[in-house]
This record gives structure tokens, sequence and C-alpha cells, in this order.
């Protein structure tokens, strides 16, 4: 167990790619410790985040998020080796070009977006207890502004798909839904959470099968801003002046109304049930 450790802890999932690397690069900038929960490996030829690797400032555990053995074996490592963290954010996810299914056999956008940050989130708590700040921000988008329609009971397997505007923006909604919904349980534990949209970033990455609708390639490519755009909205929206806020959806850096708000209790019962019954059973 990590007991040298001084100053300020973040989690980040999806911290080696995108979004994620540029936030773990500015809290890194800010003499945070950074731990990494990812898939993939941090970039080798990048020589900061492998000189922060090696002096522990950076610390990284890795797993499928969307396979619950390889989840549990890594946060069962990290409850392990790490004292604290004072602010937890669920940054990993993406949109899929076609629908997929996880190994528990749910739509892969629906485990990695909504339930893995509620398994993350409840698996970590005692970690958070110990932090000073407390604090979680899930990552969700704006692209849920669009959805006409919203039905929890077709989270897990949809019946129709379309880019983007399909099952990626749903489960980024019902993720902000169960945000807005367990808050003021959080609270009474002294944890704030809250989600947020990191606006538009060109996030595409060479060879990658993109899940963006055809039209909107040329002008992420064009107009979109840079990751580290992104990156600074979730610091804010974790460490900014609307501190006293919790259960809020951030977009644009102001709070903003969500959609579907009735919705809220039953995706959250949703996904606890699967976090009960499922994760929890797990050897």
């Amino acid at each position: 167990m990590r007991t040298e450790m001084n100053g300020l802890t973040a989690l980040v999932t999806g911290a080696s790619s995108g979004i994620g690397l540029e936030l773990t690069r500015k809290l890194l900038s800010e003499d945070w410790h950074v731990i990494g929960l990812n898939r993939s490996n941090f970039p080798v030829e990048d020589e900061w985040i492998q000189s922060a690797m090696r002096n522990g400032k950076l610390r990284e555990y890795k797993a499928d998020l969307t396979d619950f053995g390889q989840l549990k074996q890594a946060l069962d490592t990290i409850k392990a080796r790490e004292t604290r963290i004072d602010v937890l954010f669920n940054n990993a996810g993406g949109s899929l070009a076609e629908i997929r299914y996880s190994k528990q056999n749910r739509e892969m956008h629906f485990e990695l977006q909504t339930v893995t940050p509620y398994i993350i989130f409840m698996e970590l708590k005692e970690l958070l207890h110990k932090g000073s700040i407390r604090t979680v921000v899930n990552t969700s988008t704006n692209a849920f502004t669009m959805l006409k329609s919203f039905h929890p009971e077709t989270l897990e397997r949809p019946t129709k798909f379309k880019k983007l505007f399909g099952p990626y923006a749903a489960t980024k909604l019902a993720l902000s839904l169960w945000t807005r919904e367990i808050a003021p349980l959080a609270e009474l534990e002294g944890i704030t959470i809250r989600s947020a949209d990191p606006g538009g970033n060109n996030t595409i990455r060479k060879g990658n099968r993109s899940g963006l609708p055809f039209y909107l390639k040329p002008v992420m490519k064009l107009f979109f801003s840079s990751p580290s755009k992104g990156a600074s909205l979730l610091y804010d929206a974790a460490l900014g002046h609307h501190g006293g806020l919790n259960g809020v959806f951030f977009m644009k850096g102001k709070v903003a109304e969500l959609k579907f708000i009735d919705q809220g209790r039953r995706v959250l019962d949703k996904i606890d049930v699967i976090y009960k019954q499922e994760f929890k059973s797990l050897t």
C-alpha cells in the first residue's frame, strides 16, 4: 500500500488517449498524482508521461472496462495499493460504428458509458471518503439533446441503431440521469457527483472505425477543438466555481437542464441491480 503520497490524487478512466490523456497532462502539470484506469497503454513516445510513470506520479491499471472480470481485478488492485482519491473522472467512452455486445451480453455503449461508471463509483467510494475533495465527474455529451424519446428498457438491447444520436447519446443521457438521481444519497456521504459535456473535440484517431456520421467527420477535423479544451471543461466541472452544486449537468461550462428526468429512478434501479446481482457476485 502507498503511504508516502502528498498532495491530491485523481483517478481518470480512459486516460491513455484523447480527452483523458489531456486531462492527465493537465493534472500532472499542477502536481497532482494521477491514477489511470485504461484499456490501452499510455503513449510510449510521450516522454513527459513516461517520466511521470517512472517517478510514480502517474500510475496505470489496465482492464477492458466492459469485462466485469477484468474490471473487478483492476478495482481490487487499486483498492489494495492506493490510499485516497480526491476526484474521480469517469471519462472512458466512445461512439461505435455499429451495435456490439459486451462479455455480459449487454450493448457496449450501455455497458461502458452507463453501467461501468456506476460500478467504479460504488467500488471506490471508500477511497473517495479518504480524499479531501470527494468529487466525481462523469463525462457526458450534448448529443442527447437531439433525442426525441428515451426508453430505459431498450438500453441493454437496442432495437435500432444510429451513429452518435442512437445508443451513444441514449447511454450518455442515462449516465447523466443516474448521476442526478444518486446525488442526494452521495451528498449524505460527503460526496459531490456531477456530469459534464466536454464539448466538440477532435478525437479522431487514425485506424479507428468511427461512430461519427459521415457528414460530421470533416466538420470535426476542421472546426472542433483540441482535446485539451474538453479536458479543461471536465477539470472545471470538478474544481471550478460551481463547487456547491450536486447532481447537475454542465454544458459549455454552465449548468444545463436534462431531458427525461422522470426516467432517472428507472435508470438508477436498473444499473444498481446489475451491480449488486452480477458484479458483486464475482469472486
